[in-house]
């Protein structure tokens, strides 16, 4: 047995690897862009064979597989052609698409790595020769039948974003904010000092600040769902320029709804294929959504991290949980890690998004975008590091997240932002006038005022009262 076989193309003549379920066109493509040794997101290629077995169905359906057109196929084949599809989908065959991301812009190259894969597995599944000359089961006029690469590779995109928003981001956004809203429940009674600016400010409680976190993320799950909105639509059907040549009028519809039934998302056919083929505009704008959580995610995890700094020389108004030794040398130390690992995600998203923008501005001429391979590794990096990182941080850092009330209350005391609360009854210039002379003596607002008998007893505790503090006046 030879280490290379020989297949041929429209070009002309082939060497690639024997055993390769691949052909001629990927193994081209691979010899073209030797350029970052980085392929397609796993993501990407599942969902590249979730289209071409949805599409193969619907072309089943409406009797064009096996029709009196060219070539036709037995049933048995047809069968094997879907079982070759699902393995594809079900990441059996990730070995078989060696091709680089930076590609033709179109994704050409990797539509017809898929199409050689499942042709020639399907062959053998059907019990031929997938190394025959005259393929039974044909890359393109079997597999890719009624679709272009300007269709369904986008397709593919949108299908690999909304199942991982769906079943990844969504889910592990809405663990975080309920963790931490439990969090802020328990902690309602805990009284800290706020701060503005990184200086102090009036009372509230732990469970007012926490609770506040737990919102940003609540809204993060909601920029989640817009995301997945922005993907719904799917460009299967256009074939090339979005006209619809050499597809049935009603196999774009088909498509789209096999493939929100087997994934559980509501995937639409596009509205108008001419959009749907040229423009990546829902790219762009489920990525701004993502970018949004990005930015909450990196806040919350900040806001964590600063609440824990200590344990003696900071705030230390949460502890958060000890899992790894922080220094080689400095014994005892333990850091952040959870929230740091959480706000790098949040900043390679960040910067995913500017190269999703320019892709979308710069890459849409006409009827194609020639930019979709790098969007669809960014936006699926984007979706796996959010999520990733969110469920990593709920689990190893919120779910362990421990109040320490003693820090919180140590403070409030000290705090001359006391002071706020006897704006009403002295007015805002004697109010600092109290704050600066504390500040230059030590003393704290309550002793300065009882000194210097500013109220009556009761008036001053009622104005100094901080739980008074940390909701409106009644």
């Amino acid at each position: 047995m030879t280490d290379f076989r020989t297949e041929r193309d429209s070009m002309g003549e082939v060497r690639l690897p024997a055993q390769a379920y691949y052909g001629a066109q990927t193994q081209r493509a691979v010899e073209n862009f030797p350029i970052s040794d980085q392929t397609l997101p796993s993501e990407l290629i599942h969902a590249m064979g979730l289209v071409k077995w949805a599409a193969a169905s619907a072309n089943r359906d409406l009797g064009l597989l096996t029709g009196s057109g060219n070539n036709p196929l037995s049933d048995s084949q047809v069968e094997a052609l879907l079982a070759a599809c699902r393995e594809v989908a079900a990441g059996r065959l990730d070995d078989q698409f060696p091709i680089d991301v930076y590609q033709t812009g179109s994704g050409t190259s990797s539509n017809m790595n898929a199409n050689e894969v499942i042709a020639n597995r399907a062959i053998e599944l059907a019990g031929g020769d997938r190394f025959a000359i005259e393929k039974p089961i044909h890359p393109n006029d079997h597999v890719n039948m009624g679709q272009s690469t300007n269709d369904t590779f986008p397709t593919a995109i949108h299908v690999a974003v909304g199942v991982a928003v769906h079943s990844e981001l969504i889910p592990a956004l809405k663990q975080a904010a309920k963790l931490l809203s439990q969090k802020a429940d328990q902690w309602q009674g805990i009284l800290k000092i706020g701060r503005t600016h990184l200086a102090d400010a009036t009372p509230l409680s732990l469970g007012q600040e926490i609770g506040g976190l737990a919102r940003q993320l609540e809204l993060s799950v909601e920029r989640a769902r817009r995301a997945l909105e922005a993907i719904l639509e799917l460009p299967v059907g256009g074939t090339a320029v979005g006209s619809g040549i050499n597809t049935h009028r009603e196999f774009g519809g088909r498509v789209a709804q096999l493939l929100a039934d087997e994934t559980g998302v509501p995937f639409v056919e596009a509205v108008n294929h001419f959009e749907g083929n040229a423009q990546r505009d829902g790219l762009v704008e489920a990525h701004g959504q993502l970018r949004a959580v990005a930015t909450t995610l990196f806040n919350v995890a900040n806001n964590i991290r600063w609440l824990g700094s200590g344990p003696r020389c900071g705030f230390y108004e949460v502890k958060i949980p000890d899992l790894q030794p922080g220094s080689s040398i400095m014994p005892g130390k333990v850091n952040p890690v959870m929230s740091e690992a959480l706000m790098q995600a949040a900043a390679r998203v960040m910067g995913n998004d500017q190269t999703i923008a320019v892709s979308g501005a710069a890459g849409g001429q006409f009827q194609l975008n020639i930019m979709m391979p790098v969007m669809g590794q960014a936006i699926l990096e984007s979706v796996r590091l959010l999520a990733g990182a969110t469920r990593a941080f709920a689990e190893r850092c919120l779910e362990g997240l421990e109040a320490n009330p003693e820090a919180c209350e140590a403070a409030v005391e000290q705090s001359l932002s006391l002071v706020t609360g006897l704006n009403p009854y002295i007015g805002y210039e004697k109010a600092a006038a109290l704050a600066k002379e504390a500040f230059k003596t030590g003393k704290t607002i309550r002793e300065l005022c009882c000194e210097q008998q500013v109220l009556p007893e009761e008036k001053l505790t009622e104005a100094l009262d901080p739980w008074r503090m940390t909701k409106p006046v009644e």
